[in-house]
């Protein structure tokens, strides 16, 4: 049976670059992207003020008519979420930084952040109607680099494991999902790995969720420091961007790995 590793990122000491706790958490962070591609990040940087204003705003504007979304003349500030978003970033800033020093290619990380890009998504999923099925997201692996995904009270993620069991998580409002998607992967020459997930609703309630992804305007290489005898290079340099547009187009949404198709040495 499957469980996610729940990591502290709310205990200072662990935070201290360079320090022994850093060194371990980064350690751990790194191996739980390797085995399960994701874990779970105890973060209290985001308030419980901040965290609930965000999400009856998310709540807000799924329930506003398409017809109106449409038009997008709101001139409404959106303080809470950009301030969210920045608090995000700090986690996923953390988490990247942690990978590098972990695999020893930290020379390459201000290079890497000089490129990085955010996009931040929101998501609801209803509950099923009687005869309905209960998946609320089909099978699907992020195309960014790392993602944090934050959710309400309503449980519903499901991760597949590398030995192709699927099973879920279940996460506390305080907790956030980091998970490494397939940019990340190519990235590591597989060392880190991109998990399928999907969501299903099985109770009565909506689960509302937000989803920072962090993209790189650039190109994606994979160092030398991941490559040798028994490690061949697995994928060409690659336009993060321009990827994102190849997987956008329909025929190349059903394939079993968008990304090894794209780039991939041997495809």
């Amino acid at each position: 049976m499957h469980k996610l590793p729940s990591i502290d990122f709310t205990n200072k000491k662990n935070l201290k670059p360079s320090s022994t706790s850093w060194l371990a958490t980064a350690l751990e962070a790194t191996r739980a992207l390797e085995e399960y591609g994701c874990f779970i990040a105890e973060f209290d940087k985001v308030t419980p003020e901040l965290n609930d204003a965000v999400f009856h705003g998310l709540e807000d504007l799924f329930d506003i008519p398409i017809e109106t979304k449409v038009l997008n003349k709101s001139t409404k500030p959106f303080e809470n979420v950009l301030a969210y978003n920045k608090l995000v970033a700090e986690l996923e800033e953390m988490v990247t930084r942690m990978v590098f020093e972990t695999y020893g290619v930290e020379k390459y990380l201000d290079a890497h952040r000089k490129m990085v890009t955010y996009l931040c998504r929101g998501m609801k999923y209803r509950p099923p109607v009687e005869n309905e099925t209960n998946m609320g997201f089909v099978p699907h692996t992020d195309k960014d680099f790392i993602t944090v995904l934050h959710q309400n009270g309503v449980n519903g993620l499901e991760v597949k494991a590398r030995d192709g069991e699927w099973f879920s998580v279940e996460l506390v409002p305080s907790s956030y999902i980091v998970m490494s998607g397939d940019a990340a992967m190519a990235w590591s020459n597989e060392r880190l790995y991109s998990p399928f997930h999907r969501v299903t609703m099985n109770g009565k309630e909506s689960r509302y969720s937000i989803a920072q992804f962090s993209f790189l305007e650039g190109i994606i290489e994979t160092p030398k420091e991941f490559v040798d005898e028994e490690h061949p290079l697995l994928y060409k340099p690659f336009d993060h961007l321009k990827y994102l547009d190849f997987y956008n187009k329909e025929e190349n949404r059903r394939l079993e790995c968008a990304i090894r198709t794209y780039c991939g040495v041997n495809v």
